[in-house]
């Protein structure tokens, strides 16, 4: 078996991903995405293991909560199997066009798993002044733009206390402690704006929390994006861009 194909057969509750979304693993790569973070890192290790060992076809149903260090509150129902399904990485791209500013804003971006590579990929040339951020160097692309600056961290929540104040902030991180602890810092130092990729039940509990820390998290958008595009990476890039264009665009 060259390749284990892992998608989701069910979900309940809030989840990254719908019923029908899968990805293709194989022992040096992957095509296709399930949600990207800890639920997806888990289900390729587990492929991988099933390759390495040539188990059975499985089913898995993994609840998204501290086991993953998630916190949406939902499960979601994986099929781990050998029949090739189909990819959804040629799903509808939503474009995202604009005129390049004379002088572009600045534009953090903290993590470069799916969503990330999506957001930068959005991003029309020399539209923002990008900074982009990840604990590890082995999660950006091979091929990036030469005018992104790309900085590999591995506390990122201590560079985003040094941030610049003027920069726009958007999180997608592999793990939600980090997220969590990025949202804290970055209410602490300022910014221009500040968004983070979650559901409703996440960003609930963030609330929580930075309110129980004697934060007001009201300055921070969450969920970003666009839902009625969809939940596809390239969906919530199109969205998370246009917001921001449009906050960008609004007077003072």
């Amino acid at each position: 078996m060259s390749a284990v194909y892992v998608e989701i057969t069910a979900t309940r509750g809030s989840a990254p991903r719908d019923a029908g979304t899968a990805m293709k693993i194989t022992t040096t790569g992957i095509e296709g995405t399930i949600g990207g973070g800890a639920l997806e890192y888990s289900a390729i290790a587990r492929a991988r293991e099933i390759l390495a060992q040539a188990l059975p076809d499985e089913t898995r149903t993994l609840p998204l909560g501290p086991s993953l260090g998630q916190c949406c509150g939902g499960s979601v129902s994986l099929r781990f199997g050998r029949t090739p399904t189909a990819i959804d990485e040629t799903a509808r791209r939503v474009p995202c066009t604009a005129t390049p500013p004379e002088r572009p804003p600045l534009l953090w971006a903290w993590g470069a798993g799916h969503v990330g590579r999506a957001v930068i990929n959005a991003c029309p040339p020399g539209l923002f002044d990008i900074t982009w951020v990840d604990s590890s160097a082995s999660r950006f692309p091979e091929t990036v733009d030469p005018d992104i600056v790309m900085i590999t961290a591995s506390d990122m929540p201590r560079l985003a206390a040094r941030a610049p104040q003027e920069a726009h902030h958007l999180i997608f991180t592999y793990s939600h402690d980090i997220d969590l602890d990025l949202c804290a810092t970055l209410l602490k130092r300022g910014f221009a704006s500040c968004g983070l990729i979650g559901s409703a039940t996440k960003w609930a509990r963030f609330q929580n929390r930075l309110q129980g820390t004697g934060l007001d998290p009201a300055s921070i958008t969450c969920p970003i994006g666009d839902k009625s595009l969809g939940k596809h990476p390239d969906a919530i890039a199109a969205g998370t861009i246009r917001s921001l264009l449009s906050r960008l665009k609004a007077p003072a």
